[in-house]
């Protein structure tokens, strides 16, 4: 092996581009880990997700530029939008091999695609291995889903909805715990729903209380994107009584009309929501939320519009995603009137404006506050209420910023419209 050989095996890697939602970064760090045991040392792998038409896209997109930044490597492709679409990733020239969704993680499945290699002539424009956050760590529960939202597609490219049994989750989550994560997120497409397929079908408060109650040491947990109608009552009462979940929750929402909801088959109406949101403020004031909604659905209203602003103020949300309406091939809602894209577009921009005045106000109320803060890395971290905070060190000092995996008291000083500032104090 000659030098350049040597040095282009050593600077070799599994590169993943990753698209979509929480689980899909779950399910990246797996693949990467499944392709570097089976061999593979050259390889980029495009994880997509179709929840809209521009993620498809964008995953088209990115799988050209790898292509172009490095010709002789292979790409694989899967996810979502290539389970749905699986021919049309598999036509694209620059695509080697398109992996079912379900069997992505799997070491057999790398195992039985060829080998790739990193030689002196293939190993240029690789991007670097991606550095893992030994703070935050997303642990699986539940894969696929039920449901049949009008819009939605993600029961197409994912499947039926199936639980991990309970103690193969715990047995996951010591094992992230003795890596040093900090803080377990616990991920899926439809989390409330976890359990009903299992033996004695155990719900998702559970399962929480089950994971805190084994777990003495793990210092935080959270979950993520959830439905409001679904929470069970165990549930509600771990979010109440337990310090170590975190008072942070993101609600699928999708819309503030009742109208839009029952339209898009949604399982809640407003008055739900708002329910929710107000009894669990009640039960803990420092519960902070976050929402997914839609713009421009099909047949909404400016008044339809104006229900879901103000449900921003109605539910106290602070941390929103908003997206316009991307109509998904296959989906009931395609078939409805539809909304101009543009309507949709600027419905989806003066949301964000009023969720973005919402944050500024969640963060200009921290000022002057002491919190405490998990440190990631890059001088960034976050409250127990997901708010970002970057942590600069006092300026009469030469102290060194803490590092990653770190509990830090600090003191609030400002914020930038997105994350707070502030200063370490003495423990």
């Amino acid at each position: 092996m000659t030098a350049i050989e040597g040095d282009a095996r050593a600077r070799a890697s599994v590169e993943v581009v990753t698209f979509g939602c929480r689980l899909n970064i779950v399910e990246s760090d797996a693949m990467r880990s499944s392709a570097s045991r089976a061999g593979h040392a050259n390889l980029a792998i495009v994880n997509t997700c179709a929840v809209t038409a521009e993620a498809v896209r964008q995953a088209r997109q990115s799988i050209r530029r790898l292509a172009r930044d490095n010709p002789e490597r292979p790409i694989v492709v899967t996810g979502c939008a290539s389970a749905i679409d699986p021919d049309g990733f598999s036509a694209m020239p620059e695509v080697t091999h398109v992996v079912a969704n379900g069997t992505k993680t799997a070491l057999a499945t790398w195992s039985g695609l060829p080998r790739t290699e990193a030689t002196a002539s293939n190993v240029r424009g690789l991007a670097a291995p991606i550095e893992t956050i030994h703070t935050r760590g997303f642990l699986e529960i539940q894969n696929g889903c039920d449901h049949r939202c009008t819009f939605c597609v993600i029961p197409f490219g994912r499947g039926a909805s199936r639980s991990i049994a309970p103690a193969t989750v715990l047995e996951r989550a010591r094992t992230m715990l003795e890596n040093g994560i900090r803080e377990i997120v616990l991920t899926g497409v439809d989390i409330t729903s976890y359990g009903s397929d299992l033996p004695d079908e155990p719900k998702l408060g559970t399962l929480v209380r089950t994971l805190l109650a084994a777990l003495p040491d793990l210092p935080r947990l959270r979950l993520s994107s959830i439905d409001c109608i679904e929470a069970d009552p165990d549930l509600i009462t771990v979010i109440a009584d337990e310090d170590r979940f975190m008072p942070h929750l993101h609600l699928s929402l999708q819309s503030g009309s009742d109208l839009i909801l029952k339209r898009m088959k949604r399982r809640h109406g407003r008055g739900d929501a708002v329910a929710f949101c107000q009894k669990l403020k009640a039960l803990r004031p420092d519960m902070v939320f976050g929402a997914d909604i839609i713009t421009g659905f099909p047949t909404e209203t400016e008044a339809h519009f104006a229900d879901s602003v103000a449900l921003i103020d109605d539910c106290g949300l602070t941390h929103l995603h908003v997206f316009p309406y991307s109509p998904r091939p296959g989906t009931p809602a395609t078939r409805m009137p539809q909304v101009p894209r543009d309507i949709a577009r600027d419905r989806a921009a003066a949301l964000r404006a009023v969720g973005d005045a919402a944050l500024h106000r969640h963060l200009a109320a921290k000022i002057g506050r002491t919190t405490v803060v998990l440190m990631e890395r890059g001088g960034k971290g976050r409250e127990a209420d997901f708010t970002g905070v970057r942590v600069g060190a006092p300026t009469d000092t030469a102290a060194v910023l803490p590092g990653a995996g770190s509990f830090v008291p600090v003191l609030i000083t400002g914020h930038d419209g997105r994350n707070l500032a502030g200063v370490p104090l003495d423990p």
